[in-house]
């Protein structure tokens, strides 16, 4: 199952102790300290991971623990450092303290790594404490311990395309139409409960990622239905495919799409300003003339791209893929 919020908890490893040890040879009397310095604890980092698209492996492992740093020895043995411990998580993910919401990074870079604990110094062994007045200490230090956090992931899908619309108006029918994508299709509202992504092939060596978000209703900006949960996933994408179902029986084609473009405003006034295709769906079950040419003339009167499809038996996807081809390839935002 696609996971977009998980915590974990991540600890780094403690210092070593230092030896308190002294050199101890035949027919050397006055042998000296020689304790050595305990290791250094292991540090967590987190890295982006163009491999991962998901954060549903967090489910089975919330916890990331790098090794304790090895005691020091005698003979001035340095403790061996504790092995690091790494958390891989795919781009588009935000790093939040659980206790105190702050952001502590933004991964988006392919092989990106922040810190997010680091391991204890290891303690110095008694040999660092000898001096000319004091030539047998008998301590050593302990090693500092190691840093625990309590962290929350979010992921943000990067996608070129977002698909929205509202429930059941035919997004993921065009995005398994498009893409091969496997996301559950059914004839009842709420059908996805997560974003599902696919990649189109546009032609040689070109792709771009869409990305087919839940359903948008009315008071989805302020958190009704799936709301805010979804609604950031459209951030980042640079283009919209707007959707709407032309054979609905509740309420108009129109009036659905300008409730859809509220909603986005209402979240991010950014996203209108981002080019963006009005596509009338299901024109298979016939719709009336009336509601295509309200659809037409709205997105005449707003400068936007129209298409008219029936996702279901591909009439009239050559049209949608042509426009995210141009998005994607013009604005240099190919996967």
């Amino acid at each position: 199952m696609f996971r977009d919020t998980v915590r974990i908890r991540v600890q780094s490893g403690d210092g070593g102790r230092g030896a308190v040890s002294f050199r101890r040879e035949k027919f050397v009397p006055f042998g000296g300290p020689d304790g050595g310095d305990g290791g250094d604890g292991g540090t967590v980092t987190i890295v982006c991971d163009t491999g991962i698209n998901h954060l549903g492996d967090f489910r089975d492992n919330q916890l990331f623990k790098a090794e304790r740093g090895q005691p020091g020895d005698g003979n001035k043995r340095h403790g061996r450092n504790g092995e690091d411990a790494e958390v891989a998580v795919p781009p588009g993910t935000l790093v939040v303290d659980a206790d105190t919401d702050e952001q502590v990074a933004e991964l988006g870079e392919p092989g990106q790594t922040v810190r997010l604990a680091a391991g204890g110094r290891g303690g110095r062994g008694n040999a660092r404490f000898a001096t000319a007045t004091r030539q047998a200490p008998r301590h050593a230090q302990p090693g500092l311990p190691g840093e625990s956090f309590s962290l929350r992931l979010e992921l943000k899908l990067i996608a070129a395309i977002g698909l929205v619309g509202r429930p059941n108006a035919g997004k993921t029918t065009l995005l398994r139409t498009l893409t091969g994508s496997k996301g559950k299709v059914a004839p009842y509202p709420f059908t996805t409960i997560s974003p599902n992504l696919g990649v189109l092939d546009l032609g040689g060596y070109d792709r771009a990622v869409v990305a087919d978000v839940p359903g948008l209703i009315e008071g989805a900006h302020r958190g009704e239905g799936l709301g805010l949960r979804f609604l950031r996933h459209i951030e980042r994408t640079q283009a919209l495919v707007v959707m709407v179902d032309t054979a609905t029986v509740e309420g108009e084609p129109i009036d659905h799409y300008r409730e859809v473009c509220y909603e986005l405003e209402a979240y991010n006034a950014d996203l209108l300003a981002r080019p963006r295709i009005l596509v009338a769906n299901k024109i298979d079950l016939a719709p009336s003339a009336e509601r295509l040419q309200a659809l037409r003339s709205t997105a005449a009167e707003e400068n936007i791209e129209y298409a008219e499809v029936s996702a279901s038996d591909d009439t009239g996807l050559g049209g949608v893929i042509d426009w995210i081809r141009a998005q994607c390839i013009d604005t240099a935002g190919v996967s």
